[in-house]
């Protein structure tokens, strides 16, 4: 659930953001299909870009972490 004043991120942000190769593809394919999942599972398994490259990503574009209590 957003906290008020604050959006929450958007499935895939980064990736079409930073022009992800893969995730161009998928764009372009039908969502759920085979060649759709296949790539899906590229990325799920062999990310192009690293967690460091994203946290840094989230910092850049003002994102903040947050846990409830």
């Amino acid at each position: 659930m957003p906290i008020k004043g604050f959006i929450e991120y958007k499935r895939r942000e980064y990736c079409n953001d930073i022009g992800c190769p893969i995730q161009m593809i998928m764009n372009k394919k039908e969502q759920d299909s085979e060649d759709y999942n296949d790539l899906r599972e590229m990325c799920k398994e062999n990310c192009l870009h690293t967690t460091y490259e994203f946290h840094h990503w989230l910092i850049e574009k003002g994102y903040l972490l947050v846990r409830p209590e």
